[in-house]
């Protein structure tokens, strides 16, 4: 894999990109949509090529090695033929799951023993064994095996929990000393931790940076702590990761978060939210949030979004949107998931266009603005 930076905005740390795999080129910064089952829910992949314009997709390590099973993913020949997808696949290692998964899962030195929410079993990661499966998984971009500490969080938690994953990713890296099982390069993003606190934030930057990674992530945020942490802490980081490799933020955010989080240097990004927010109703748009269960919609015959070039948006109304998912009907969630992912990869097309013209910063104060309103 290789990271070339085609442009730096003069008034910002945002910058564009061209992340080169195996499976294709992506343009930074960029949106993943989330595939945690080897699907984004209620969209083919026809459509996340086609609609969304999806150029790399997220599968979860710990999801797909409970179900399917790495057997069934092997015999298919990998993830990408598995589910019908030619372009990148990034997949987390699990260490999310190891922070949600909290009440059923017991963390030390080797690795974390947990309890598969799906049939009660018990199974363990070590890092090994969590690089192991993403390796047969045949993802392009593999995550470091880390744990994602809680906030809020004590100090010391935070700092033990902090030096546990920088020396985990030291077995991790090497364990990825062969080329992916499936004939083409895979690579490894390190996981920079340390919870909101300033000094930690900065020794795991440190540390990250020093392995001289192809890419580098940075995890633990998005948690429940103030968005002013999450952005000082991003700023805090982005300082210190080198400025000619990736930069992944991990679960950020809101359509205002990923644009002042490209401001500061991120290239990368991804987010239930757009998906998880169709589900119930909730549609972004360039002029704010539509909450489609609200009654003003219910006789409102104007396109779902008259500025969008996706045929979701201009084929169907408010109203009948609005009749679908109020009924419950598994079209209304597809038409509205369809709408929020290509929403938010049109929005980092929007933003690397003007991060190269010059425009980004008086575009993004603009957008940001009109973004977090409620219409």
């Amino acid at each position: 894999m290789h990271f070339d930076l085609i442009h730096a905005d003069a008034n910002s740390n945002a910058r564009a990109g061209l992340l080169k795999t195996d499976h294709g080129t992506i343009e930074t910064p960029i949106f993943m949509p989330v595939g945690t089952n080897g699907s984004v829910k209620g969209v083919h992949q026809i459509e996340l090529e086609r609609d969304v314009k999806a150029e790399i997709i997220l599968g979860n390590t710990y999801h797909l090695f409970l179900r399917p099973g790495i057997e069934i993913i092997e015999k298919a020949g990998g993830l990408h033929k598995f589910i019908g997808w030619d372009k990148p696949i990034l997949t987390d290692s699990g260490g999310y799951q190891v922070y949600s998964l909290s009440g059923s899962r017991k963390i030390n030195e080797e690795g974390v023993k947990f309890q598969s929410h799906i049939d009660g079993s018990y199974h363990f990661f070590t890092p090994e064994r969590a690089i192991d499966i993403q390796k047969s998984i045949g993802a392009d971009i593999i995550m470091a095996f880390d744990e994602c500490t809680p906030y809020p969080c004590e100090y010391k938690y935070a700092k033990n929990s902090m030096e546990m994953t920088h020396r985990w990713l030291d077995r991790c890296i090497e364990q990825m000393n062969s080329k992916g099982k499936y004939g083409y390069n895979q690579s490894l993003f390190p996981i920079v931790q340390g919870s909101t606190f300033k000094d930690l934030r900065k020794e795991s930057a440190e540390y990250i940076a020093s392995k001289n990674a192809i890419g580098n992530a940075i995890g633990g945020l998005s948690v429940g702590e103030p968005e002013q942490d999450l952005y000082e802490m991003t700023a805090l980081v982005t300082e210190i990761l080198p400025k000619s490799k990736p930069r992944y933020l991990m679960g950020v955010g809101t359509p205002s978060n990923l644009l002042e989080c490209i401001a500061l240097g991120v290239d990368m990004f991804d987010c239930v939210m757009p998906s998880r927010n169709a589900r119930h109703g909730l549609l972004f748009t360039e002029e704010g949030t539509i909450n489609i269960k609200n009654q003003k919609w219910s006789m409102d015959y104007s396109l779902i979004d008259e500025s969008s070039p996706c045929w979701v948006d201009t084929s169907y109304t408010k109203a009948y949107l609005r009749h679908l998912i109020k009924s419950g009907e598994y079209l209304g969630l597809q038409i509205a998931t369809i709408h929020n992912l290509s929403f938010y990869l049109r929005l980092m097309k929007e933003a690397r266009t003007r991060i190269i013209d010059g425009s980004f910063t008086t575009w993004k104060n603009k957008m940001v603005k009109q973004l977090n309103r409620r219409l």
